[in-house]
């Protein structure tokens, strides 16, 4: 018999700056999580229309690459996946309602933070 392998949960990092996608990446990775990235609600929308039951966490920037936005993304996440715990960041206050259930980080966010919400995403 082949042992089956352990439990890898999955995150979505939509962020159009390269840096803060590849920090919030490398902290999720450490974390024990998978990454898909996007730079675009666009590129993100397609990964949720393949994958998201099987996402556990998705963390979206306000501004991004496209048309869509964070916020409209985060309606089409959890429209697809209503247990996605999902977190839209921005550096300014927002001028669009979140879904319920989704959640706002103003910028800047500290580490602990991402390394916090992405143990909660697993135990939910």
């Amino acid at each position: 018999m082949g042992q089956s392998k352990p439990f890898s949960a999955t995150a979505l990092i939509v962020e159009d700056d390269v840096l803060q996608r590849e920090m919030l990446s490398l902290l999720l990775e450490e974390s024990g999580y998978q990454v898909i990235q996007c730079e675009s609600a666009e590129a993100a929308e397609r990964v949720l229309e393949k994958n998201a039951g099987a996402l556990c966490l998705m963390l979206t920037d306000v501004q991004l690459a496209g048309h869509m936005n964070g916020v409209e993304l985060a309606h089409v996440a959890k429209n697809r996946n209503p247990k996605l715990d999902v977190v839209v960041t921005s550096g300014r206050p927002l001028s669009q309602q979140l879904p319920d259930g989704a959640k706002f980080w103003a910028k800047p966010w500290a580490p602990l933070d991402v390394l916090r919400e992405a143990e909660l995403a697993q135990l939910s």
